[in-house]
C-alpha cells in the first residue's frame, strides 16, 4: 500500500506497545514452530517402514499447523515494518540462494522518464547536456505463468557528460520484498491453497518436481504477508456488502488446533453475500467472510452491527436478537427464512421411506419455485406482482395443508418435526412474497459456503484466530472475484502487482467490480436496493 502505516496510531507509546506485543507473539510462534517441527520429525521416523492411516493423518495435520504458524509470523513482520522507521538492518541474515540458472530469463528494461527505448539523444533534463550510459542495476524476480521463469528487471543508469547528473527508472514495487515472488506466482500460491485446496507443503512438493526449491516455510511467509497486504481491500469489499438492502448469511465449522497441540477444536467461518442480480439490481455482487473462534450469538451481531435491511438466514438462534429491536423502536433487520431448508427436511424423509406426505409437501413447495423461475432476473415490481398473483395463494393453501396434516401425524415423527419447523418460521418464510427484491431461499450463502466445506480438510488453524482471519481475507477476494465473473488468479495477480503503490484511501478502486482488465474469462457464479433504512 502506498502508505503502509496510514492506519496506525500516531502516539509513540502506543506504537511501541504494538511493536513489543508483535515481537513477543513472534517469539512465541518461533518456539511453536520448533516444537511442531520436532513432533513432525518424530512422526516421520515412526512412519518409516510402516503404513498407518492415523499416522499419515497426524503428519498431515502437523504440516498444516506449521503452515498456519509461519503465515502468522510473516503477517506480524508486516506490522513491525509499518511501525518501525526505515533504519539500516545490521542483523545477519541467511544468504539468499540464487535463482535457478536453468530457468528461462525474460528481461524488462525500465528506462528513465523522457528516454524512449534507450535513445540518449534527447539530452539531459537537468541541463541539456549529452547523455551516456553509466551502467545498470539488475533485480531478478521468480515468476510463474504456465511454467516457472525468472523475470530480470534491468534499470540502466544514465549520466550526463556535462553535469554528471544521473537518472534511473525506479524499480517497480513488489508485493513482498523478501524472497521476491512475482505477483503471478504469489497469486498462484493463494489460489492453489484457498480455491484448489492444495496445502503449502504439497505445493512445495509440486514445485520441487519442476526444479524450484520453495520450502513450506517460504510459502507460508508469502501467504501471511499477502494476507496482511490485502486486508484493507477485503474490508472495502465488506463495506460494500453491508451497504445493500438484503444480505444472505450462513456459517460453517472449521478445524482449529488448540494450544498445546492436543485435540482439534472448532472455529467458525461466517459468510455474508450481497447479490442483487436476481432482481436486476445495479450493485455489484460481493461476499464477505469472517472468522470467529466459536458460534456465540455476539459474533454475527458484531458483524452486522452497521447493517439495516433484510437478512436471509437459517433458524440459528444467534440471529434472533438482531430481529428483536427495542421497546418502541422497530428492528433494523428483518428475517427472511429459507424455503430450501424446509424443502430439504421433506426431501430427506421422502428419500428414506418414500412418504406420500413428504411427496405432497415437495410438490407444493416445488410450485413456489416454479413461480420464482418465471421471474428470475426481472425487476422488483414485476417480481412482486407475480408473487402476489401466483405465490401468495399457494402459500395460503400450503399453510392450510400444514395445519390440517399435522394433527394426523405422530408428534415425534420426522414429518411432524418438519411441518412444525415450517409453521414456526411462517412469517419469515412468507416475507419474500410481499417484495420483489428478496429471495425465496438462502442458496446464495450456501453456494459461498460450499468451497469451504470441500477445502477444510486441507488447512488447519494452529491455535490462533489469526489463521482464520487470514483465510477470511483471501476467501473474500476469491469469492467476490468469482461472483463478478473474474478468474481469481488473474485478478489477484493484477491486484498484487498494483496494491503496493495504490493509495490506501482509494483501495476500493481495486475491488473486482472496478477491475478493467481484459481477463474476464469466466462466467459469473449463479445468483441476487441501496439504502440503510430498516425493513418495512
Amino acid at each position: 500500500m502506498a502508505s503502509a502505516s496510514a492506519d496506525l496510531p500516531d502516539d509513540v507509546a502506543t506504537l511501541q506497545a504494538l511493536l513489543i506485543a508483535a515481537r513477543a507473539e513472534t517469539a512465541a510462534h518461533l518456539l511453536m514452530i520448533e516444537k511442531l517441527k520436532a513432533q513432525l520429525a518424530k512422526l516421520r521416523r515412526m512412519q518409516f517402514g510402516q503404513s498407518s492411516e492415523k499416522l499419515d493423518a497426524a503428519i498431515h495435520q502437523l504440516e498444516l499447523a506449521l503452515e498456519d504458524v509461519e503465515e502468522g509470523t510473516a503477517a506480524r513482520t508486516v506490522l513491525e515494518r509499518a511501525v518501525m522507521p526505515a533504519t539500516p538492518d545490521t542483523r545477519q541474515h541467511p544468504v539468499r540462494r540464487p535463482l535457478p540458472d536453468h530457468l528461462p530469463r525474460e528481461e524488462i528494461v525500465h528506462w528513465p522518464a523522457g528516454i524512449a527505448d534507450g535513445d540518449l539523444g534527447c539530452g539531459c533534463q537537468a541541463c541539456g547536456g549529452q547523455l551516456r550510459r553509466l551502467g545498470q542495476d539488475e533485480t531478478e524476480v521468480l515468476e510463474r505463468v504456465t511454467q516457472f521463469k525468472v523475470v530480470r528487471h534491468i534499470r540502466p543508469k544514465i549520466v550526463c557528460r556535462l553535469c554528471e547528473a544521473i537518472v534511473q527508472a525506479p524499480m517497480p514495487s513488489l508485493p513482498i520484498e523478501r524472497g521476491r515472488p512475482g505477483p503471478g506466482l504469489l497469486a498462484h500460491v493463494l489460489v492453489a491453497k484457498y480455491a484448489d485446496h492444495l496445502p503449502l507443503y504439497r505445493q512445495s512438493e509440486v514445485y520441487a518436481r519442476e526444479g524450484v526449491d520453495l520450502d513450506r516455510s517460504t510459502l507460508a511467509d508469502w501467504v501471511g504477508s499477502a494476507a496482511a497486504l490485502l486486508t484493507p481491500l477485503a474490508e472495502a469489499i465488506g463495506k460494500h456488502a453491508m451497504a445493500g438492502r438484503a444480505l444472505h448469511a450462513d456459517d460453517t465449522p472449521v478445524p482449529v488446533l488448540a494450544p498445546g497441540f492436543g485435540k482439534t477444536a472448532t472455529g467458525r467461518l461466517w459468510v455474508y453475500v450481497r447479490d442483487e442480480r436476481p432482481h436486476a439490481g445495479d450493485a455489484a455482487p460481493a461476499v464477505l467472510y469472517r472468522y470467529t473462534p466459536d458460534r456465540k450469538g455476539v459474533r454475527p451481531q458484531g458483524h452486522l452491527q452497521g447493517f439495516a435491511g433484510y437478512l436471509h438466514a437459517d433458524g440459528y438462534a444467534g440471529f434472533d436478537k438482531l430481529y428483536a429491536g427495542s421497546p418502541g423502536k422497530r428492528a433494523a433487520i428483518a428475517e427472511v427464512a429459507c424455503w430450501a431448508h424446509v424443502r430439504r427436511k421433506f426431501f430427506d424423509i421422502h428419500q428414506a421411506n418414500a412418504s406420500p406426505v413428504a411427496a405432497e409437501a415437495l410438490r407444493r413447495i416445488g410450485e413456489l419455485y416454479q413461480v420464482e423461475d418465471a421471474v428470475r432476473g426481472r425487476p422488483p415490481d414485476e417480481r412482486r406482482r407475480s408473487r402476489q398473483e401466483h405465490a401468495v395463494p399457494r402459500l395460503a393453501n400450503l399453510r392450510t395443508w400444514f395445519d390440517t396434516t399435522l394433527p394426523k401425524l405422530s408428534g415425534k415423527s420426522e414429518l411432524a418435526r418438519a411441518i412444525r419447523y415450517g409453521l414456526s418460521r411462517w412469517p419469515a418464510l412468507t416475507r419474500y412474497a410481499d417484495r420483489g427484491d428478496l429471495e425465496i431461499d438462502n442458496n446464495a450463502a450456501e453456494r459461498a459456503i460450499r468451497p469451504l466445506a470441500i477445502g477444510r480438510k486441507n488447512w488447519l488453524f494452529a491455535g490462533s484466530d489469526k489463521g482464520g482471519e487470514r483465510a477470511a481475507v483471501i476467501y473474500t477476494l476469491i469469492g467476490t472475484a468469482r461472483l463478478n465473473g473474474l478468474d481469481p488468479q488473474a485478478y489477484l495477480r493484477d491486484v498484487l502487482a498494483r496494491i503496493g503503490d495504490h493509495p490506501i484511501n482509494r483501495v476500493g478502486e481495486l475491488a473486482p467490480w472496478n477491475w478493467t482488465s481484459h481477463a474476464r474469462t469466466v462466467a459469473p457464479t449463479e445468483a441476487v436496493v441501496e439504502g440503510a433504512a430498516g425493513p418495512r
